[in-house]
């Protein structure tokens, strides 16, 4: 007997698939928990190495420190660049976001090592060389001493960032390592459930990501607020273009139901960043309207702003490619993706839903 499902069925909504201590998410209410801290506690007084330090704890059972990750990590951006002649060939001829999918698939376990630090490190040097050569640039060597956030840049600017950049870009890496069953992690976790090594499951959770419903929303905000120019365009271009139907980027979320808590997180720190670009009163100006707006036009559920607006401003302001915005959310999402495909093989099963078959049924004869 055919069975049709609701919309929200058909999309899992609401529907638990694996039992985790590494985030939740409340859209209700507007709330992440990641690792046992609230998403504004957590980027407040802890670095991107702490907060993976402690995902990584978590999923594995096994104790580590943030000297540990920040160790780890440092000796695996060493080695994932003496990987890079094996790693590039395959990107030529790609966008950084194709590059970046073809250069990770090849990452592989490296004997006595952990699976979790490789992939971690490699992917801001995979980011870096990708950027440098659509510079027209080669690779810039990482530095094992710095902080994960401020060699990233180094890769990415080739110069020695400010310490508000790296404040900057620590705060965010934090902000956005994990976020519970979303997209790309529910991908990671799927693949882990074959007992697929993690190399396989954090390739499947990219893929996932570049996808403009998950993580390609970043980009398009810039578009939009280049379009509109200034201020004095500002209620004109948002009216028109509701007038039209058209999705505004960065507002909206699949799951919360009030304000993403990871705005206000990093508007706090693009403030704090201050840098040539950071046009935070005109985006501000253009959050308020396009919030009233969108509250006149869906009085009974309006959209409020979701973290890819003010992500897309402050990767722009700490110039940072539009164009690679998606490998450096992935720079991040990587610690949690990680910590997901452990705590997956684990502790869960295979996961393998059910569908509802609404095709033909054949005729008895």
């Amino acid at each position: 007997m055919n069975v049709h499902l609701t919309k929200s069925q058909i999309g899992l909504d609401g529907v638990p698939a694996a039992e985790t201590v590494l985030s939740h998410v409340d859209g209700e209410h507007g709330e992440l928990i990641i690792a046992g801290e609230h998403v504004a506690d957590l980027a407040g007084k802890s670095s991107f190495e702490g907060v993976t330090a402690r995902l990584w704890t978590g999923a594995t059972g096994k104790a580590l420190s943030e000297a540990n990750v920040r160790a780890s990590l440092g000796a695996a951006r060493e080695r994932a660049f003496r990987r890079l002649p094996e790693l590039l060939p395959a990107t030529r001829g790609l966008s950084i976001v194709d590059g970046f999918r073809a250069a990770i698939a090849p990452l592989r376990a490296e004997n006595g090592l952990e699976h979790e630090a490789t992939i971690v490190g490699a992917f801001p040097v995979i980011a870096g060389a990708l950027v440098q050569r659509a510079k027209g640039g080669n690779p810039i060597s990482p530095d094992p001493t710095l902080s994960h956030a401020a060699d990233t840049l180094a890769m990415l600017l080739n110069r020695k960032p400010e310490p508000r950049e790296i404040a900057a870009l620590d705060a965010y890496f934090v902000t956005v390592c994990d976020h519970g069953m979303n997209a790309s992690t529910f991908a990671t976790r799927v693949v882990a459930s074959t007992q697929a090594d993690l190399f396989a499951a954090v390739t499947a959770g990219y893929c996932a990501l570049t996808g403009p419903l998950h993580g390609g929303a970043p980009e398009p905000v810039l578009e939009m607020l280049d379009a509109i120019g200034t201020p004095a365009r500002i209620k004109p271009w948002v009216d028109n273009a509701l007038g039209r139907g058209e999705r505004l980027m960065g507002f909206g979320h699949r799951v919360y139901r009030v304000r993403d808590p990871r705005a206000d997180v990093l508007k706090a720190a693009i403030g704090r960043l201050a840098a040539d670009g950071a046009d935070l009163p005109f985006a501000s100006e253009v959050e308020a309207y396009i919030r009233q707006a969108l509250r006149r036009k869906n009085p009974d559920r309006p959209l409020e702003t979701n973290v890819e607006f003010f992500t897309a401003i402050l990767l722009d302001a700490l110039a940072i490619p539009r164009q690679a915005f998606t490998p450096i959310f992935a720079v991040a999402r990587a610690a949690g993706w990680t910590a997901h495909a452990r705590e997956q093989q684990r502790t869960g099963r295979l996961i393998r839903p059910s569908s509802s078959y609404v095709g033909p049924m054949p005729t008895r004869g």
